[in-house]
């Protein structure tokens, strides 16, 4: 079986809002690429909603999912971060965050009605978003003598590659994206000039 090289993102994000004898529910989602963004993400919706008793999250992060984690921010555990990340899940997208802040009402809603809250807010939030498939990209780079241009060059038309940071001097330098189950006929390809040295530098 082959490896599936799309997954799904956001390109715009979203906003929610849901409330509850009292409480309000105001949930963003938005894209992330790194833990990191993560924070910075985190610091600002603090900070805008600097009065807020919770503010809850969950993210995923990368093509295949494998970086994710969620936040109760004292919330009962369970009841937050979980229905939040859940979401996310049932949506299939990465690379996103989504934060559900709460404005305590003065009535608590219980384990269930809290579960309700966070995971209605954040499927809002997710269904405002815009989301967009993508392709898992395997980038590469080309050394070869100035004597190979034409045969390097002839590949990438064949196969419809755009090369990128090309330094042509004495010896040449390329590199190249491609769809990672279109990689391994590539490289095959650039691998049967001789003199041709390729070289991965990662997955997008």
């Amino acid at each position: 079986m082959m490896f599936d090289d799309t997954y799904k993102m956001l390109s715009a994000p979203g906003d929610g809002l849901y409330k509850e004898k009292g409480s309000k529910f105001i949930a963003t989602a938005f894209t992330v690429t790194s833990e990191d963004e993560v924070k910075q993400a985190l610091a600002e919706v603090k900070k805008k909603y600097y009065d807020a008793r919770h503010h809850c999250y969950a993210y995923m992060i990368g093509p295949d999912k494998s970086c994710f984690r969620s936040s109760d921010d004292g919330e009962p555990s369970g009841t937050a971060g979980k229905p939040i990340l859940n979401q996310i899940l049932s949506k299939d997208v990465t690379n996103v965050c989504v934060i559900v802040v709460r404005y305590f009402g003065g009535i608590k809603l219980g384990v269930s009605g809290l579960i309700n809250a966070y995971k209605t807010a954040a499927r809002e939030a997710l269904n405002n978003a815009v989301i967009v498939e993508k392709t898992v990209n395997e980038v590469y780079s080309l050394e070869f003598p100035y004597a190979l241009m034409n045969d390097v060059m002839r590949v990438l038309k064949e196969e419809g590659l755009e090369q990128q940071n090309p330094r042509f001097e004495m010896d040449c330098y390329l590199e190249f994206s491609t769809r990672k189950n279109e990689a391994e006929k590539t490289v095959a390809k650039f691998k049967n000039i001789f003199g041709v040295t390729v070289s991965y530098i990662k997955t997008l």
